[in-house]
């Protein structure tokens, strides 16, 4: 009887504290689920992404959202005209010639109110953006060529953008273009992802995303 007591007693104090650790354990769990900060569970639609990896690396009509809505993303990919302009020295260059690079081709005019709007921006993303894998390629369509396009670029400071230039105006019937300023987002295979016409803030982080994609499409691990 002496010794019997003993162990009934350290028994219950082991029930005790089994049951204890059992709550504390049970309200981790549940407080995890609500948000623990130490913890991070992604959400299916994330989880499924991660899992598709580098396929998700792929310019959809989703994309054309906020300041992108009015992008126009091709359902079929298809060859750019290739066309054919003078560099600041009056030398004539063709759009092949950045065949390998993602290319935001921009047509514009001194005498179109919108493009003098959206210049500064353009000459921002080229800022941003501007290497061997990408460049803005803003033609002037204006019959003055560089004496008046020239001008035009400083006075509305966008001095990023190289000048390039196309007094016959042949680019706008080439490219289909109804009004200006049009854009042409183009691939490294010299097709087009998509359009967009009229004047966009092409510093919004919509552009931002749409012109990073096209620069990382298809490439494992970006």
């Amino acid at each position: 009887m002496i010794g019997t007591a003993p162990i009934s007693s350290g028994i219950k104090i082991l029930g005790v504290i089994a049951g204890f650790f059992a709550c504390v354990a049970a309200i981790y769990i549940v407080s995890g689920q609500k948000g623990n900060p130490d913890i991070t569970v992604p959400s299916a639609p994330e989880a499924a992404l991660e899992e598709k990896g580098a396929q998700i690396n792929k310019i959809t009509r989703a994309m054309a959202t906020g300041a992108m809505t009015a992008f126009v993303v091709k359902a079929e990919r298809k060859p750019v005209p290739n066309l054919v302009f003078q560099d600041a020295q009056g030398q004539q260059r063709s759009l092949s010639q950045w065949r390998g690079q993602v290319v935001l081709l921009n047509l514009w005019a001194t005498w179109c109110g919108p493009c003098k709007s959206e210049m500064p921006s353009l000459a921002t993303l080229q800022r941003r953006f501007g290497s061997n894998d990408f460049e803005v390629v803003a033609v002037s369509v204006d019959k003055g060529g560089t004496k008046v396009a020239a001008p035009f670029l400083e006075e509305n400071k966008a001095t990023e953008l190289r000048l390039y230039v196309d007094p016959s105006a042949k680019s706008i019937e080439m490219l289909t273009a109804l009004g200006l300023p049009a854009s042409v987002l183009i691939d490294r295979e010299g097709k087009e992802i998509g359009r967009l016409l009229g004047p966009a803030d092409w510093t919004s982080r919509e552009a931002y995303r749409l012109v990073n994609l096209a620069i990382n499409e298809g490439q494992p691990g970006s």
